[in-house]
């Protein structure tokens, strides 16, 4: 199936999250579908609430949302005068913003459309707290933004060290050496990153030195964090990804139908078993990770909360413009 471009036009930059569990309020996607085409990747069941398919047309037929920084202005424009500009008030209110909630906001498409920069220069000039997520060292394209937001963190997502198996699972995505390679660039630039180890897959990559492999080599690269979760299934990400089992790794398909027999999550035996282990990594790593975050957080490291002036219509007068919205093909 070729790759179809869709320009669309959203009605708003940033959705409310309702999820109480999650520590952001908002989520911006500049696109839905994703390049990358990961195998497992959850965002594959929200393709049926706008008629699309979790097959290869999430990969396949992305849609990219040519207004999303004019939304998302208009949005926070809004909230800024129904908080007479208090804009302490006003990002209180917001809370954490997430970039890349159910796409990769640094997919290919990026590098040409920029939409996801417009977006993180609205969030600057209104010093909102904002979280990127993503696989793609193309974020290292955008330092010289990301440097001097006021609050700002980045998540790279990386759930195994070996190249091949990746390529295998995920056929588009950059390798994950170059994502271990792009958290040390974030940190080097002082740029609070850590790595979601997500989602950690049964039988291919749960082995426990693997494993602990990578939270060593994110403490390595001077990650903040670690977060870890486990390999969840919907019906349509299930389908998905055993015909990728089937095609590339048939002898785990039996087992896995016995590991998720009971519907989306794994057997429970297999997910107290790979709690342990992982309280046992985060325990292990743990200094490691708050020595970064508190280096990060002296006088001599990044402080972002100084790159903007606290209160007042300077932060807005004084920024940069939004870019023009441009597609070049």
């Amino acid at each position: 199936m070729p790759k179809t471009y869709e320009p669309i036009t959203s009605k708003t930059g940033m959705t409310r999250v309702k999820e109480e569990r999650m520590p952001f309020g908002w989520s911006v996607n500049p696109y839905r579908g994703c390049s990358h085409g990961c195998s497992f990747c959850f965002a594959r069941g929200f393709q049926g609430f706008i008629d699309k398919k979790a097959d290869d047309e999430f990969q396949n037929h992305i849609l990219l949302k040519m207004n999303a920084a004019e939304a998302l202005e208009t949005q926070l424009a809004g909230l800024a005068r129904s908080f007479r500009h208090d804009l302490e008030a006003m990002r209180s209110e917001v809370g954490e913003v997430m970039i890349g909630t159910v796409t990769d906001p640094y997919q290919p498409i990026e590098g040409r459309t920029k939409l996801t920069r417009k977006c993180l220069m609205v969030l600057a000039k209104y010093g909102i707290r904002t979280s990127v997520t993503t696989r793609s060292p193309l974020i290292l394209r955008d330092l010289d933004l990301l440097a001097n937001m006021r609050s700002l963190s980045v998540n790279i997502s990386i759930n195994t060290l070996n190249d091949g198996l990746a390529r295998r699972l995920e056929p588009e995505s950059p390798l994950p050496s170059r994502r271990l390679d792009t958290v040390q660039k974030l940190t080097e630039r002082g740029i609070r990153a850590g790595v979601f180890i997500a989602p950690i897959l049964p039988l291919l990559t749960d082995d426990p030195s693997e494993l602990e492999a990578l939270f060593a080599a994110a403490a390595d690269r001077g990650a903040e964090s670690v977060m870890t979760s486990l390999l969840r299934l919907s019906r349509d990400v299930k389908g998905w990804y055993f015909r990728t089992l089937k095609e590339q790794f048939p002898d785990k398909l039996e087992p896995y139908r016995r590991l998720y027999a009971d519907g989306g999550h794994a057997e429970a035996g297999y997910r107290e078993s790979m709690s342990r282990l992982l309280d046992e990594l985060h325990r292990k790593y743990g200094p490691a990770f708050r020595a970064a975050a508190e280096r990060n957080a002296s006088p001599g490291g990044y402080h972002a909360e100084e790159a903007y002036p606290r209160s007042g219509l300077t932060e807005i007068a004084g920024a940069p413009p939004v870019e023009q919205l441009s597609f070049p093909f």
